[in-house]
């Protein structure tokens, strides 16, 4: 088992915090993990993406020209992942976001309105937990007690307090995911 994950999107929304759990996540079921960040100086607003790698064996690099699962969060990062999906792939995307019809025929494509979710729960801050639940109903690459056992990792212990919230949050993506 093999999982080469980009999550992408504009600084803000969550991206790397996502890749982080996942691989908390992965850690947690004795996986070998590469989690790598990338950033503009703008962090808030500006684009941020993060590579995930999740494997039963070693990862050899965390540098990679395409991936299985690209979770896409806004116009930029999918003119610039679109493509870079393998063909079988999953691409994952938030319709808020997204405004140019997809033109892939050769992968399956799912959308999730997290950001609608987020604003009807009222915690527009559970935005990245909703596409993090729509990954895992599509694609079950670490399970739910790891990926809220990562959140507590990775949250600081004054905001442990939110991981119920977050909790709700991934659960409803797993609702709320459809196929394009």
């Amino acid at each position: 088992m093999k999982h080469e994950i980009i999550i992408a999107g504009f600084g803000g929304q969550g991206v790397l915090s996502m890749g982080k759990i996942l691989a908390y996540s992965g850690l947690m079921e004795g996986k070998e993990v590469s989690w790598m960040p990338s950033y503009g100086p703008e962090q808030r607003g500006g684009t941020a993406n993060v590579t995930v790698i999740l494997s039963d064996d070693p990862v050899s690099s965390p540098i990679l020209n395409e991936f299985d699962i690209a979770i896409i969060l806004n116009q930029p990062s999918m003119d610039k992942f679109e493509s870079k999906v393998k063909p079988g792939g999953i691409l994952i995307y938030d319709g808020y976001g997204i405004h140019n019809v997809i033109k892939r025929e050769d992968i399956s494509i799912y959308r999730v309105d997290a950001m609608d979710a987020a604003t009807e729960m009222g915690n527009e801050k559970a935005f990245n937990m909703l596409i993090l639940g729509g990954l895992l109903k599509v694609c079950p690459i670490v399970k739910l007690e790891n990926v809220l056992l990562g959140l507590k990792k990775s949250l600081p212990e004054r905001h442990h307090k939110l991981i119920p919230m977050n909790e709700e949050a991934i659960k409803k993506g797993m609702e709320i995911i459809r196929q394009a």
